[in-house]
């Protein structure tokens, strides 16, 4: 009869090591073919593209270098800059008071606000810039007085008017004024909303801490609120300008005969050149749109304390 076999003395290893082989691993990177396809496919038709750029007669490069810098081209750069500028800097301006309005808390002022913005999103900007480029055919003359003199003044037995002076609006609303108006009105309503979600971001706290150090709600706002909503408001108000910059585009149709697409547009149809003086417009456009990008980014670095933070501590690491 066969006697078991006795397990050997000593316990188990809980965790028995598995043995090392004789020789080093070596490791094999994972090989991802259609990449390199694809990127050879990309490399060609960029390489296609850029051929098609030197070689292809109908961009006329020497014409456009000698008109692309005209004096007639320079001084319509001069007024797409200067409507961006001012367009974006009323709109911001009433931005605020509509966002202001919105979260005020009033019925009335709070209706005013949502018309307002509700009409000028929702109409395009072009159809805006025509309206009030042909906004004299409504309104010959604007007349600054008392309002409705023409209904209460009889009934008083005067005669007369309450107006203290008129403006011919063929004079003042010039074909810049105009596109200028309609692009800051249509801003405001855009800038409102982008405002509105910046001041709704700040914490409650803030501005309950506020009020109870005595601060006035005009205080409150310029001190607490806004420099705080900067954070949110910063990076789409970016976005906004550089959309502005090339809606500026929009005033030709007005028409504004000094802007810089009118110009371009111009000479390409006074030569038969209107390709290149298309491709001269991209080429201002993408200047002029590739320095506000460098610009917002520092903006928002500077205005963005956890950029500002990562880049001190490494910084200071390094050190």
């Amino acid at each position: 009869m066969s006697t078991p076999t006795e397990p050997a003395e000593g316990p188990a290893p809980d965790n028995p090591q598995p043995s090392r082989p004789a020789e080093p691993i070596t490791a094999v990177p994972v090989r991802y073919p259609e990449r390199w396809v694809a990127a050879g496919v990309v490399l060609v038709l960029a390489a296609m593209f850029v051929h098609m750029l030197f070689t292809n007669e109908a961009f006329n490069w020497p014409f456009m270098w000698d008109n692309m810098f005209s004096e007639p081209v320079l001084r319509g750069v001069w007024v797409t800059l200067s409507a961006t500028v001012l367009s974006m800097v009323i709109g911001i301006l009433l931005g605020i008071v509509l966002a202001v309005m919105r979260l005020s808390g009033n019925p009335v002022l709070v209706t005013v606000s949502w018309l307002y913005t509700w009409f000028f999103r929702g109409v395009p900007r072009l159809v805006l810039a025509v309206l009030f480029g042909n906004l004299a055919i409504l309104y010959s003359t604007i007349h600054i007085g008392l309002p409705f003199d023409n209904y209460w003044m009889p009934l008083l037995g005067l005669e007369g008017d309450a107006r203290f002076f008129e403006i011919d609006v063929r004079t003042v609303l010039s074909g810049y004024m105009a596109g200028l108006l309609a692009l800051s009105l249509s801003e405001g309503a855009y800038m409102a909303e982008i405002i509105r979600a910046g001041l709704q971001s700040v914490n409650k706290g803030q501005t309950e801490a506020a009020q109870a150090l005595g601060m006035s709600r005009g205080k409150i706002l310029r001190r607490i609120t806004l420099p705080q909503a900067m954070r949110v408001v910063i990076p789409p108000t970016g976005n906004e300008t550089i959309a502005m910059l090339k809606d500026t585009a929009l005033l030709a149709y007005v028409p504004v005969t000094i802007e810089l697409f009118y110009q371009l547009q111009a000479i390409g149809t006074s030569t038969y050149q209107i390709f290149p003086m298309l491709v001269a417009a991209c080429l201002w456009y993408l200047a002029a749109t590739s320095v506000l990008m460098v610009g917002q980014y520092f903006i928002e670095r500077r205005f963005n304390p956890e950029q500002r933070g990562a880049r001190i501590r490494t910084v200071g690491g390094a050190h």
